[in-house]
């Protein structure tokens, strides 16, 4: 899990809980975003009923286009070491399991509390997540937990760049997940350098790593439904200053660029019931707008909307409306099959067989400014970044059956220079 930087910023879940956050029903796992970047925002008119208190609400759970939050709360033998939400106040020094003395705070969100621990048993620092004492927040983390166990059985020589679960347990009524201590978020790392895009050398590198780990995923039959910068961090975020002479800024320059998938809150697996909305919005596929159902291709489209906003230093389907987004879509990738809007149950997002979208409006004009075609978004016209647009189109494919998938992306000619890397390693 991240932790606080000496020098920058903090852990992903401790930003203003009154930014925009999505709530998975779920999982009761969330997103929210600092506001840093421009005027962005998080609210959502659809997804104004997915507050906190909406978490794991099961078959009575409301959904996007409902206008009442239903909730569900029960403490489970309230700690004399908690406040009125559950959460458990800590301090400095305290010490769990006899073993994880806590040593400063790393954030804290909707499910609970981060915190990072020295283990005293082998004298190294963790990430300790304290989950609230609400029933419906046990039960996501015991979700989550049997997700981590799965993968640590499945992986279980890290070999694949999934964070890993050390441990758990409970304290006070507290369920508790160990995990191992990890630098700064993708995003993190942008907000703090300005907003300045990764190089394409550096997007492969990253890529690569982040492919191979949610391909994993994919073959032991597992969906992650959460990618996006804020759950992709850096295993040390350790920079150095350097001065730009043509930014006039100093930019920080990362010593490495290994990276690990974290937040399997809302991971499912292929025979688990399928929420109809999953995803942080800006990452979400259109079959999940459209309510066509979704499978693991759901992630082939995040990640490539990730990369992209590797690629550009700023979110790709900046929007908080679900139609304005696939407007956006649009723009960027030409018009929704009609096939597709066809089978959607969102029919009023649909007029002869086409998209419902008044091209003369205003939000019209802030996508025409905010959106161009994908290929126009190329910098600079080499061979390296035209594979990678390549291979960007391919994951950014309205149609499930014709999008890339990610076993298949791991033999594009854009990571061709990894691969034998990789065999040249294995062969030493």
């Amino acid at each position: 899990m991240g932790r606080k930087d000496n020098d920058c910023g903090s852990w992903r879940d401790c930003d203003d809980p009154e930014t925009d956050v999505h709530v998975d029903k779920k999982t009761g796992s969330f997103d929210q975003r600092t506001l840093c970047n421009s005027t962005e925002t998080r609210s959502s008119p659809d997804d104004s009923s997915l507050q906190l208190e909406s978490a794991f609400l099961g078959d009575n759970a409301v959904n996007a286009d409902d206008d009442g939050v239903r909730s569900k709360k029960s403490h489970k033998g309230k700690s004399c070491e908690e406040d009125e939400e559950g959460h458990l106040d800590y301090h400095i020094g305290l010490v769990m399991k006899e073993r994880y003395e806590v040593v400063c705070p790393l954030g804290a969100g909707a499910f609970g509390k981060v915190v990072e621990c020295i283990d005293r048993d082998k004298e190294e620092h963790v990430a300790v997540k304290i989950v609230r004492n609400i029933e419906c927040f046990r039960e996501v983390a015991r979700s989550e937990i049997a997700v981590l166990e799965e993968i640590n059985s499945l992986d279980d020589d890290n070999t694949f760049a999934c964070v890993r679960m050390l441990d758990w347990f409970e304290h006070e009524g507290h369920i508790c997940i160990v995990f191992e201590l990890l630098g700064l978020s993708t995003f993190e790392f942008l907000r703090q350098n300005e907003f300045l895009p990764f190089n394409v050398e550096q997007i492969r590198r990253m890529a690569f790593q982040i492919v191979r780990a949610v391909c994993f995923l994919h073959r032991n039959k597992l969906t992650h439904t959460d990618l996006k910068p804020e759950n992709i961090l850096f295993v040390c975020s350790d920079c150095d200053l350097k001065y730009n002479d043509q930014t006039k800024c100093e930019e920080r320059s990362l010593r490495s660029l290994d990276v690990k998938v974290v937040d399997f809150g809302t991971a499912t697996f292929d025979h688990e019931h399928h929420e109809s909305l999953v995803s942080t919005r800006h990452y979400r596929a259109p079959e999940v707008i459209l309510d066509l159902g979704w499978n693991q291709s759901c992630d082939v489209w995040s990640l490539g909307c990730v990369l992209m906003e590797f690629y550009l230093g700023r979110t790709l389907f900046m929007t908080h409306d679900s139609k304005e987004h696939l407007a956006m879509m649009e723009k960027v990738l030409g018009p929704i099959p009609p096939h597709l809007l066809k089978q959607t149950r969102k029919q009023h997002y649909v007029h002869n067989e086409c998209l419902n979208w008044d091209e003369q409006s205003s939000s019209d004009d802030h996508i025409r400014k905010q959106c161009k075609p994908l290929k126009q978004y190329i910098q600079r016209k080499n061979e390296e970044e035209r594979q990678l647009f390549d291979l960007l189109g391919s994951m950014l494919e309205y149609d499930v059956c014709r999008r890339i998938t990610l076993e298949e992306a791991l033999w594009h000619p854009f990571f061709t220079p990894l691969r034998k890397q990789k065999q040249q390693q294995q062969r030493s």
